[in-house]
């Protein structure tokens, strides 16, 4: 019976042990699978945490390339209303050419020595022009139209100014001129002009205008114009 007993209780002894060992084990074995499991999840919170937007390419954005950038000034400068505003308020009206141009005599005035014409410069195309400064003028005649004597002086007593022409408007100068008989016919060289040769201003292409007058073919100047002015002109 001692023996019996003896056997149990070593018999459940090494059951224990064995019990314990096992839980030991599964123990171990659930924190080694939980440690991995931990360890597992570890590295992939540490995965997802690094964003791909960090790294450059992600973080680089498209626009900040140089191409990139310059077609977006580019883009943005060409649909800016400012931009459109600016550029049609310094638009400039471009200079009348000769053929916007119809010259011809308008009021005239004889005084002693000298005769005072006006001359009138009528836009005739559709297209607002300006003009600005002294025409240049000369006599002439003869066949073929040759310019007679020297050109006209400047008259800076009326300052220049610039004048807008809209379509059929006139503007003006005054030409002055003194009479080839002051002078020595030996200095003059008298000889009929049937022509003013009329260069608009800044332009080298001439209006001959139909106009009876005595030149001098020397080098005697008979003629003095003033600058452009707008409207038809009158005498001083």
């Amino acid at each position: 019976m001692s023996s019996s007993l003896t056997l149990r209780r070593v018999f459940l002894a090494t059951a224990l042990t064995c019990g314990a060992v096992l839980a030991t084990g599964c123990s171990a074995s659930s924190a080694t699978s939980s440690g991995g499991t931990a360890a597992a999840t570890a590295s992939g919170a540490a995965a997802t945490t690094t964003p791909a937007a960090t790294t450059p390419a992600a973080t680089t954005p498209a626009a900040t390339t140089p191409a990139a950038a310059h077609t977006a000034r580019v883009g943005s400068t060409g649909s800016s209303p400012q931009a459109q505003s600016a550029g049609t308020t310094n638009k400039r009206i471009a200079a009348c050419p000769t053929r916007y141009l119809n010259a011809r005599p308008g009021v005239s005035q004889g005084t002693a020595g000298s005769f005072y014409q006006v001359i009138d410069f009528t836009n005739i195309s559709e297209t607002t022009c300006t003009l600005y400064g002294y025409p240049g003028v000369s006599l002439a005649g003869g066949s073929p139209v040759q310019q007679i004597g020297s050109a006209a002086t400047r008259n800076t007593t009326v300052p220049r100014a610039l004048v807008t022409l809209a379509p059929r408007a006139t503007a003006n100068a005054l030409l002055r001129i003194t009479d080839a008989g002051n002078y020595p016919a030996t200095e003059c060289h008298p000889t009929a002009a049937q022509y003013l040769q009329v260069y608009p201003p800044g332009q080298t292409t001439p209006i001959y205008v139909a106009y009876n007058s005595k030149a001098c073919a020397g080098t005697v100047g008979l003629l003095e114009v003033s600058a452009v002015q707008p409207g038809s002109g009158s005498m001083p």
